[in-house]
């Protein structure tokens, strides 16, 4: 991907001198599955189930995250193309800036509210834990935000380091963790857990599936480095899979034993609660600023904003972040989820439809289409709107089928080639 001179996004396919490895990609993935968003989640399902059907939940949800990642996925791979790109016929070229500017925009926003609240409650629970005293959240929550805000439009650069530190300490406390929370009665504990607020299996298996659904949805901003449709599907598969389940799971067991899937309360009670705490503002630190850039990259390709001023729509970006900090986005983290799965899948369904089933997966036949694809904004919508309105089965799933359908149905009536991209193939 190339920026010209007059600001416009061009997009050239991966040179198969620059194809990698499936382990090299594997990796990537690896690293994208163990972040903090992710024990949040494993927390959501792991207090609301029992464990075996928080397991379960978990499992399923990530086979099905999976299925759609890896079609969509080596459609990168075929064309060699980031998601934006391969968008271009199913949303049109300008539809596909918006579609997928949105899906960031909106996820990164939330998340990054939801990750300021979790780095200004550690901050708050190591104050009063140094000096008795209660620090307001709402200052912590502006104070870290701000911070935070201000690494990604004018620090980013430092990440690299905060990255190499924050990660692996992650990773080490969270094993610390498992081994404490399980040790003495623990493993029986969580074995016989029984959820004093339970949820029902469907809405364990829609939080599975949203903790990952912006991620899968745009597999080929990586997957395009791979050099088959094999490698895509191994990579997708064992890079997410494995990794996710565990992350999930330590989060799930984590919350059972500490009765909470806030982890501040997690870490607090984990024996270190000072050194952990610190390390979940370090991991939630480098995940936030990721979000506020992202977003305001995001933002910039919708409204169609000169690159110039991206430090600026980032900041913007983040202070709504903030904003939804103070106003108690934690509290509606569930329904962040929820609107989260009903939300992206079944942009993936429209996809799916245009390149596999209209397309059939030739990568030689496909081109992008001028302008707005009105006919896959309109099929994303009803897929969007069913999987909201309509709770029977997994809505996740259904929004994927019925956007689907409405795709393929919509470009066999319609005959238009103006409209339709496959309108001339089929007169």
């Amino acid at each position: 991907m190339e920026e010209n001179k007059s600001g416009l996004i061009s997009y050239e396919p991966v040179a198969p001198g620059e194809k990698r490895s499936w382990g090299s990609i594997t990796f990537i993935w690896i690293g994208s599955a163990i972040c903090v968003p992710a024990l949040m989640v494993g927390g959501m399902i792991g207090v609301g189930l029992p464990i075996g059907k928080a397991i379960l939940a978990m499992i399923l949800g990530f086979l099905l995250v999976c299925a759609y990642m890896i079609l969509i996925g080596i459609q990168g791979s075929d064309l060699g193309l980031p998601t934006t790109a391969i968008l271009t016929r199913a949303f049109g070229e300008r539809g596909s800036t918006i579609a997928s500017g949105l899906v960031i925009a909106i996820s990164c926003i939330g998340w990054f509210g939801l990750n300021t609240v979790v780095c200004g409650s550690s901050f708050c629970s190591i104050f009063n834990m140094a000096t008795g005293a209660e620090f307001p959240l709402w200052l912590s929550n502006t104070i870290w935000g701000i911070a935070m805000l201000l690494t990604a439009v004018f620090g980013i650069n430092a990440l690299d380091i905060l990255n190499k530190i924050a990660v692996p300490a992650l990773l080490i406390m969270l094993v610390w963790g498992l081994i404490h929370a399980l040790s003495g009665g623990g493993a029986a504990y969580v074995g016989s857990y029984v959820p004093s607020e339970p949820i029902s299996f469907i809405a364990g298996l829609t939080l599975a599936v949203s903790g990952f659904a912006v991620g899968a949805v745009l597999a080929s901003d990586y997957t395009r480095y791979a050099k088959c449709r094999k490698d895509t599907a191994w990579s997708c598969f064992l890079g997410i899979f494995p990794a996710s389940i565990l992350v999930l799971a330590i989060g799930g067991i984590l919350a059972v034993t500490t009765n909470s899937y806030d982890l501040t309360l997690m870490f607090a009670n984990m024996g270190l609660p000072v050194i952990g705490l610190l390390c979940l503002i370090l991991a939630t630190w480098t995940t936030n600023v990721g979000n506020a850039y992202s977003g305001g990259i995001a933002t910039v390709g919708i409204f169609k904003i000169s690159d110039k001023k991206r430090p600026l729509v980032t900041f913007i970006v983040g202070a709504l972040g903030i904003i939804l900090a103070l106003v108690g986005i934690m509290d509606h983290f569930s329904s962040f989820l929820s609107l989260l799965a009903a939300f992206v899948p079944p942009m993936a369904g429209v996809v799916i439809a245009d390149y596999w089933i209209l397309g059939k997966g030739k990568a030689a036949e496909w081109k992008p289409f001028k302008g707005v694809n009105w006919l896959g904004l309109i099929s994303w919508a009803c897929g969007t709107a069913f999987a909201m309105i309509f709770t029977f089965f997994i809505p996740t799933i259904n929004g994927i089928i019925v956007s689907m359908l409405v795709y393929f149905i919509l470009c066999k009536v319609v005959k238009s080639p103006k409209a339709n991209p496959f309108a001339k193939a089929a007169e």
